[in-house]
């Protein structure tokens, strides 16, 4: 499991992305680069990374649950991810 300081820069970062995603956009749109370098660094998006929304693990992550494999098999086996079941033949 992540350190909460981990995961609440990661929060952190998400917010800046959201926030300056509008003026990044424009100035991007312009060629102004002296006005995108004076933008936060951790505004950029490609700053982020996915990780488990429960655990914080970075490696593993499903894109379509937003939580990591170990999570998921965890959650799965309990049942309580509705639609999945474990497979048997």
């Amino acid at each position: 499991m992540a350190k909460e300081s981990v995961k609440a820069r990661e929060r952190k970062r998400e917010k800046l992305v959201a926030k300056f995603a509008d003026k990044r956009k424009a100035l991007k749109a312009a060629g102004d680069l002296v006005g995108l370098d004076k933008l936060p660094k951790n505004s950029s998006a490609v700053r982020l990374h996915n990780r488990c929304k429960l655990t914080g693990r970075p490696k593993g992550y499903m894109r379509k649950f937003g939580i990591s494999r170990v999570t998921f098999r965890e959650m799965a086996s309990d049942g309580k991810i509705p639609g999945i079941t474990k497979a048997s033949w």
